[in-house]
């Protein structure tokens, strides 16, 4: 008590000149209209910066929430899509070809090596098994190869194991998608597309209709350019992907309902010739 004593007696004219201007600035707002309103301006300007403030952190720790939540949203969006008759640019009945969709994210990827291999965070646990096919939200981005409880390693389209059914979009043609130049991650080859085929650079590859694993028409690049092989037959096509695969994070695992009824009637067939 008597410290507070002291320190009133120490410093009474510099606290006596603060009640004053108090005092004086109080009367001052009460009776100008004007500094009332520039005194409520910076307040609401202050707590305004406040909240903006406050919004944005909160924005940004709710931003995997949200991401999660549009994620979801894709991925119901895509079976629509993918069961869709439209997708398929015809107007016949598709509903022999049910394709469920799993989303995940990628844990693991590699694109350097000859045979690069994705690992996401779906596996058996959530109904995935080997030969799935796996996309992005741009385009194909490979195949299940292996399974665990809860991980699933993927072979990614740029492997020199890789071979794929595509098209080209605009013209229906279709060959096989490799990765012969391994050395170059953003551009795969499609080939065994007849030279008689008109071909333009920048015209889309798409996933062919010739695959009980990936539905017809996803994306997968677009023609960079393209040179006869030896034979002087067919097209060797560079073409340039939409993925960037140095870089994936959701991706979405597609699972044909129908490929197991699919492969046992073509498997009798090959049997009975």
């Amino acid at each position: 008590m008597q410290q507070i004593i002291s320190f009133l007696i120490k410093y009474k004219t510099f606290l006596l000149y603060l009640f004053l201007l108090l005092i004086s600035v109080i009367f001052t707002f009460q009776s100008h209209s004007y500094h009332q309103s520039k005194f409520l301006n910076s307040s609401n300007f202050i707590t305004g910066n406040i909240f903006s403030f406050s919004d944005n952190i909160t924005n940004y720790f709710n931003l995997r929430e949200e991401n999660n939540s549009l994620v979801e949203e894709n991925k119901k969006l895509r079976k629509k899509l993918f069961n869709s008759t439209h997708f398929f640019g015809s107007t016949l009945d598709t509903t022999a070809v049910d394709y469920e969709v799993v989303s995940g994210r990628v844990i693991n990827n590699s694109y350097a090596d000859q045979r690069n291999y994705v690992t996401v965070n779906k596996g058996e646990n959530d109904g995935i098994a080997q030969d799935m096919g796996v996309i992005t939200d741009k385009g194909i981005l490979g195949i299940v190869e292996n399974t665990s409880n809860n991980f699933s390693t993927v072979q990614s389209i740029l492997s020199d194991k890789s071979n794929i059914n595509a098209k080209i979009k605009n013209s229906n043609h279709f060959g096989s998608l490799v990765w012969s130049n391994t050395q170059d991650y953003n551009v795969v080859q499609l080939i065994d597309i007849p030279r008689l085929v008109a071909l333009t650079i920048g015209d889309t590859i798409v996933t062919g209709a010739m695959s009980s694993i990936f539905p017809e028409n996803i994306p997968i690049g677009t023609i960079k350019k393209f040179d006869l092989d030896n034979s002087k037959s067919f097209y060797f096509i560079d073409v340039e992907l939409f993925n960037d695969m140095t870089n994936i994070g959701n991706i979405y695992i597609i699972k044909n309902l129908n490929r197991k009824e699919i492969l046992q009637l073509e498997a009798e067939t090959e049997a009975n010739d």
